[in-house]
């Protein structure tokens, strides 16, 4: 790939953006009284459905015991429930019930922020920007998935 036409500033400029929307994620996940990780949970389920603990541990990067607990809190709060898997019952899956009543509006402000800045992109400009999202999500999980098989 080359970088011949690339900002000086490229990098930052992204690392920027980057720490932006974690801040906003710990935000409102802080303002819905969740932590950071429970929403990316939810946030995971909510995408992807049911599944199991140890699938729900990669996703997230987490352990089986701090897995286990975040399970627990998001079963407490009515989040999420955990049901025997259809065809295995010794397999169990953790499935989304809900979300926290105040994340919609939460979020709103942010999603208003973003809505006017794309409305301001020409449909090929769209275009670009969400196939760019869709590549960096493989590139990644991808990469996520490289670091956590080095540590194996």
């Amino acid at each position: 790939m080359s970088t011949a036409g690339m900002r000086s500033d490229a990098s930052e400029v992204y690392r920027r953006y980057l720490s932006a929307v974690m801040l906003h994620g710990h935000a409102g996940a802080r303002a819905c009284d969740l932590g950071a990780t429970d929403l990316y949970a939810l946030n995971i389920l909510e995408l992807s459905g049911a599944m199991t603990p140890g699938e729900l541990g990669a996703r997230t990067g987490l352990t089986t015991g701090p897995t286990t607990r975040l399970v627990d809190r998001l079963e407490q709060a009515g989040y999420v429930r955990r049901a025997p898997a259809p065809g295995d019952r010794r397999k169990v899956l953790v499935e989304p019930v809900g979300a926290p009543a105040e994340l919609d509006r939460v979020m709103a402000p942010a999603r208003q922020r973003i809505a006017q800045i794309l409305g301001d992109y020409s449909p090929e400009q769209l275009g670009v920007l969400f196939d760019y999202f869709a590549r960096a999500t493989t590139a990644y999980q991808e990469a996520a998935d490289q670091l956590r098989a080095e540590e194996d």
